[in-house]
C-alpha cells in the first residue's frame, strides 16, 4: 500500500512504513538540506545521531527524518541553514 504526502510542495507517493529518508532515496531525491553555504546535505547515519537529514515536517523545523515514519498527507520542506534541534523526546 503507498501512502501520499507532499516532498517541496509536490505529491509524492512511497510505500508505507518508510521513514522520510527511505521514502526520498525511494524517490531518488536525496538532499534533505542545504547549509549557509548552500552545500547539499543528506542522510548519513540513518539513527538520529548526525541530524545530517533534517527537514521541516508539518511546518516543524530540524526534524530527524530518518527517524520519522511518512504519514499521509504529511508536509516535508527542504531546510536552509543550520540545524536547530529540539532535543526533547
Amino acid at each position: 500500500m503507498d501512502v501520499e504526502f507532499h516532498l517541496n510542495g509536490e505529491a509524492v507517493r512511497c510505500p508505507a512504513g518508510l521513514t522520510v529518508a527511505g521514502a526520498l532515496f525511494h524517490l531518488r531525491r536525496t538532499t534533505t538540506r542545504t547549509t549557509r553555504r548552500a552545500e547539499p546535505r543528506t542522510l548519513f547515519c540513518g539513527m538520529g545521531v548526525c541530524c545530517e537529514c533534517v527537514m521541516q515536517v508539518d511546518g516543524r523545523p530540524s526534524v530527524r527524518t530518518c527517524m520519522t515514519l511518512v504519514r499521509p498527507g504529511m508536509r516535508v520542506e527542504s531546510q536552509r541553514g543550520d540545524a536547530l534541534l529540539d532535543l526533547a523526546p
